[in-house]
């Protein structure tokens, strides 16, 4: 069986977000004495997720839009 993956697009108000939850999570895990290790990993993983750079785009001045 082939493992699914998924991709999210997030900035960085939105990892922030993820980052902020997932460490509030693992705070109670630790205070309940639980396993913390599944947490850590996507913790880690968020964290360390490469970040995609935009392309940039400049506005063109009318005559570069070809309204002439």
């Amino acid at each position: 069986m082939r493992e699914t993956v998924k991709v999210l697009e997030l900035d960085k108000y939105e990892i922030g977000i993820i980052i902020n939850a997932l460490n509030e999570f693992r705070n109670r895990l630790l205070r309940e004495k639980e396993d913390t290790e599944p947490v850590d990993e996507v913790l880690l993983k968020a964290i360390d997720a490469p970040e995609k750079k935009r392309p940039f785009s400049r506005c063109l001045t009318k005559d570069e839009r070809g309204y002439f």
